[in-house]
């Protein structure tokens, strides 16, 4: 029995009066494993829950198989289910299979091969046993465990309630009871939020042998890379959603290549905008009615004057016909990307002065192990470690925000600055575009406007900052660190609540920026490509 295809025809979709899908389609093959990137806010969880029947579209229509799997962001089971619960659940349409395959044999040993209803016994029979070879029926049992363990779970005891579970833990046995399942659909948002590198590998492993529809949202490069077969980027574009055929890499060679074309038409563009504009202009005072014959035009001038005329005019008349086309339909100039901009001050040498922060055996008491380190002028230190080994505590050391034991030493009148996981204003009553220039100043404000950092769209500038999301208000943060880079420089989690094209971009930034950077992160991508030193913290 084929595999049912996934298909979504002209969507649209209106939340809190703004149109966040404007007739999106889309048509998801079995083996297809489609990933949606994309700013925030684009639509990604809104077109999740439409191809899933959670939520329904204003208009347009979709075509989804009968046991399609969702991994929503919230926990689909009630807190006082137990992990057998959802275990059962999971094993449900496997174990339904095998007892309905022990029915039709029974039924088709007992009937005799020219009954009437034999035929139709058989065809019954042969694709109810497709469907239990693709959900892979009679491993089930032994496939929960291995995705158990493989997802951190396996010795956790199965009369355990959810509410006993954190909701890293939780969400991890949702995801481990749709892989369990193995639906001919699955949809899966953000997949590998709270897994660590093994588990998130594992995930890698298992969704790419599943033989059907798979349709994921996620921020994880690594995993975008790994698993897809096809990507849809839902950023705003004049023709809608683009779809690209491969993975994550191969999107980004392709992203390289638009952007080279885009360069190239821009240049060529403005280039032939300053001939015609030339053309129109002095070519027209050069054949202006007035004007008198050059010595050298003297002799025929009045028999060629008439026709000569009439030529440089055409080719006037055609020169700003074609400026007018032109300066109508000519393409933007390519956004620049995101660039840590120069504060005018020089950037002392790592040997100057010495380093900028020294620790020796600095450690905080059930937070931190003893770290010894020296952080140079021009350093690029890439913090690791599992979770709970103490990185946000390190960089809150560094940034001056928690007094440690041990000896610390730092260059004197040294700028800090530092992006925290969780990003709080003063002022929450105030607008971004306010806070923005009231922390930067209006001179340095005005020098590096904010809507040129690409960090947050035009209609967020006017917002409360309150108002804002989490994400939001952590670009914000990022864009003052970027209009104004200090001497010291402490990310922690900088990919977090960022896109892929941004995440690619902050990183190629990182290398570029003045000052020393350190960054703590559990980015696999960022993690693979880091191209400076890296500082491990024990647990």
């Amino acid at each position: 029995m084929p595999q049912p295809a996934l298909l979504a025809h002209d969507l649209v979709r209106n939340l809190d009066g703004r149109r966040v899908l404007d007739g999106v389609s889309l048509t998801a093959s079995p083996g297809r494993r489609i990933g949606l990137i994309g700013e925030n806010g684009v639509g990604k969880s809104t077109l999740l829950r439409l191809l899933a029947g959670v939520d329904e579209p204003d208009a347009g229509s979709v075509t989804r198989p009968p046991d399609l799997g969702f991994l929503q962001q919230e926990m689909p089971y009630d807190a006082d289910s137990t992990i057998a619960d959802v275990l059962d659940d999971a094993l449900r349409e496997a174990r339904d299979d095998l007892a309905e395959l022990d029915r039709l044999t029974e039924r088709l040993a007992g009937t005799a091969q020219d009954a009437p209803e034999h035929t139709e016994l058989l065809a019954a029979y042969g694709a109810l046993l497709e469907q239990a070879q693709d959900r892979e029926a009679w491993d089930a049992d032994r496939r929960a465990e291995l995705v158990l363990d493989g997802l951190g779970l396996g010795s956790f005891g199965h009369d355990r309630t959810l509410a006993s579970l954190s909701g890293g833990q939780r969400g991890r046995l949702a995801l481990a009871a749709l892989l369990i399942r193995r639906p001919s659909a699955l949809l899966l948002d953000e997949p590998t939020n709270h897994l660590d590198d093994g588990a998130a590998a594992f995930v890698e492993e298992q969704v790419r042998d599943l033989p059907g529809v798979v349709v994921l949202a996620s921020h994880d490069r690594t995993f975008l890379d790994a698993v897809c077969t096809d990507l849809i980027d839902l950023d705003p574009a004049i023709d809608g959603p683009v779809r690209y055929g491969g993975n994550y890499s191969a999107y980004l060679t392709e992203k390289r290549k638009e952007r080279e074309r885009w360069e190239r038409r821009w240049a060529e563009e403005q280039e032939e905008l300053v001939a015609l504009r030339v053309s129109a202009g002095v070519t027209a005072r050069r054949v202006a009615p007035d004007r008198a014959p050059r010595d050298n035009e003297k002799m025929g001038y009045g028999h060629r004057a008439g026709r000569v005329q009439s030529q440089i005019s055409r080719r006037v008349r055609n020169a700003t016909r074609r400026l007018e086309d032109l300066e109508r339909d000519q393409v933007g100039e390519p956004p620049s990307p995101l660039r840590f901009r120069s504060t005018g001050l020089t950037t002392p040498s790592a040997e100057e002065d010495g380093p900028l922060v020294s620790l020796d055996g600095v450690w905080v008491p059930g937070r931190l192990s003893p770290v010894s380190t020296r952080i140079p002028a021009t350093d690029r230190l890439l913090v690791t470690g599992g979770n709970g080994t103490g990185k946000s505590t390190l960089l809150a050391v560094l940034a001056g925000r928690l007094t440690p034991e041990g000896e610390m030493r730092r260059r004197g009148e040294l700028t800090v600055g530092l992006l925290a996981q969780d990003t709080v204003f003063e002022f929450p009553d105030r607008s971004v575009r306010e806070t923005y220039g009231l922390a930067l100043g209006a001179e340095r404000a005005e020098a590096v406007p904010l809507g040129s950092l690409g960090l947050l769209h035009e209609a967020d500038l006017d917002k409360e900052v309150g108002r804002l999301s989490v994400g939001q208000r952590r670009r914000l943060a990022l864009a003052l660190l970027v209009a104004r880079p200090p001497e010291l420089l402490l990310l922690d989690e900088p990919t977090n609540h960022l896109s892929p094209r941004l995440c690619d971009e902050l990183e190629d930034a990182l290398g570029t920026g003045p000052g020393a950077i350190v960054v703590a992160s559990h980015d696999r991508w960022l993690r693979d490509r880091w191209q400076g030193r890296e500082l491990r913290l024990a647990s």
